[in-house]
């Protein structure tokens, strides 16, 4: 059984249908990836799944269970979470405590005991702290576990971020655009990072726009164009695609979509 369900989600903003009857499904350590062009809703689509938007149609369903709408933090105890387009890290904190953030939902939260710093608080708290420097160390950031996020160059940034999602424990992560803006050396190590995480059992749904590291890294990959589904396969379909190539360059971009695409 999928992981992760999604059967004929729906928005429109306006009138426009920014994602129209979008159905995917996703398996357990699998890296299963979303693209199309600029525009195409992939973004939107990642919001509806997370409960950032609440769809107009549609269901979503993870391990088994109906969560379409449900708020971000309602989905992220039941094992989903996720990391957005922009940064989203808290710069004024060290690497450790960015991660430990993470692991509030796990984490009894008796506001007495904490204002008390009662005994078993501060345990939770160095256990916390404890699953931070794992996280930290899988995702190749352990140098930087004391070191305040401003300081901290874009790449790493990235993978802070996510171990930040990681520290919830989900079964499945949502990643947006993980490697945007990231120079080749740190999409190497994003890549490798993915791959991992999927090997270990999670779920990666993927929103990205380098192709190649698509290519290389997805078991499937659905395409998006204009909100709807274009196709949806192997990348070897997919870079093979009449449709999909004409969707991102155009009839006379087949050289440049093969390039781009493998």
């Amino acid at each position: 059984m999928s992981i992760l369900s999604v059967q004929d989600i729906g928005i429109a903003f306006g009138g426009v249908r920014a994602v129209d009857n979008v159905s995917f499904s996703a398996e357990t350590g699998q890296v299963f990836s979303i693209i199309g062009p600029n525009g195409a809703g992939k973004t939107t689509l990642f919001n509806l799944v997370s409960g950032v938007y609440q769809p107009k149609s549609g269901q979503v369903r993870l391990d088994g269970e109906a969560v379409t709408a449900l708020e971000p933090n309602r989905l992220a105890e039941r094992g989903l979470s996720r990391t957005f387009q922009n940064l989203q890290v808290f710069f004024r904190m060290t690497a450790r405590e960015n991660v430990m953030v993470g692991r509030h939902l796990k984490e009894s939260r008796g506001l007495l005991a904490h204002l008390l710093a009662l005994p078993s608080t501060l345990r939770q708290n160095r256990e916390s702290a404890e699953i931070a420097d794992a996280l930290l160390s899988r995702v190749g950031l352990a140098d930087y576990a004391d070191t305040p996020a401003a300081s901290m160059p874009y790449g790493a940034l990235k993978r802070l971020e996510i171990a930040r999602a990681l520290a919830a424990e989900p079964k499945v992560l949502l990643l947006d655009e993980p490697a945007a803006g990231c120079n080749p050396v740190e999409t190497e190590e994003i890549e490798k990072l993915i791959r991992t995480i999927a090997d270990d059992g999670v779920a990666v749904v993927l929103v990205e726009h380098d192709m190649k590291l698509v290519m290389r890294i997805s078991d499937r990959v659905l395409v998006l164009d204009q909100g709807r589904v274009l196709a949806e396969g192997k990348g070897a379909e997919i870079r093979s695609n009449p449709k999909v190539i004409e969707a991102y360059l155009g009839t006379h971009g087949t050289r440049e979509a093969n390039l781009a695409l493998n």
